[in-house]
């Protein structure tokens, strides 16, 4: 009788192992869009850009995602961004502040926002709530409402196009008080 308890046994621990190795097992678990999640991470970065050996730019950001997978690929700056642009030399001729910013990899374009703020070799501060930035074009422009301090004066008005460098510049429709010497 003993026997045939441990047939018995051995026999249903068969049956048992079978049922659980055919049977499927059920996956719940959500799927995941590539798109929409970073390849990278990375918090309290400071980096320097170069191109063709020459460093162009240095940049410092608490939180930096890279999305290289998304229909437009980009990195995400969503605590804010400093930049320093550097001439030949290594000398910083432009710097740039701004609350959020994303760079698009393939256009090779910069979208700046919130209290953006940058300045130019000469001292000259440029504020807006929106600036664009395009290395292809080496152009720096934006359709918001821009203010310029210079040094003797501020220059107000909606729309602003500049070259790389912000020292040559247009304000597409100017605004404010304008003296006129007589």
């Amino acid at each position: 009788m003993k026997a045939y308890s441990i047939t018995v046994v051995i026999l249903a621990t068969v049956i048992l192992f079978l049922e659980a190795c055919t049977s499927s097992i059920q996956n719940d678990a959500p799927k995941v869009d590539r798109e929409l999640m970073p390849v990278l991470k990375s918090y309290g970065v400071s980096s320097v850009v170069s191109d063709s050996g020459v460093t162009r730019f240095r940049f410092n950001t608490p939180v930096w995602y890279v999305y290289d997978k998304a229909e437009e690929p980009y990195w995400d700056f969503p605590e804010g961004v400093h930049f320093e642009q550097f001439d030949t030399d290594l000398k910083v001729y432009a710097e740039v502040d701004a609350d959020t910013a994303m760079y698009y990899t393939n256009a090779q374009k910069w979208t700046l926002s919130g209290n953006v703020k940058a300045k130019n070799v000469a001292g000259e501060v440029f504020e807006s709530e929106r600036i664009y930035i395009d290395q292809k074009t080496e152009k720096i422009y934006t359709d918001r409402f821009i203010k310029i301090t210079q040094q003797q004066r501020i220059i107000t008005g909606i729309g602003f196009q500049s070259n790389h460098t912000l020292t040559q510049y247009t304000i597409t429709k100017p605004q404010g008080i304008f003296p006129i010497e007589q």
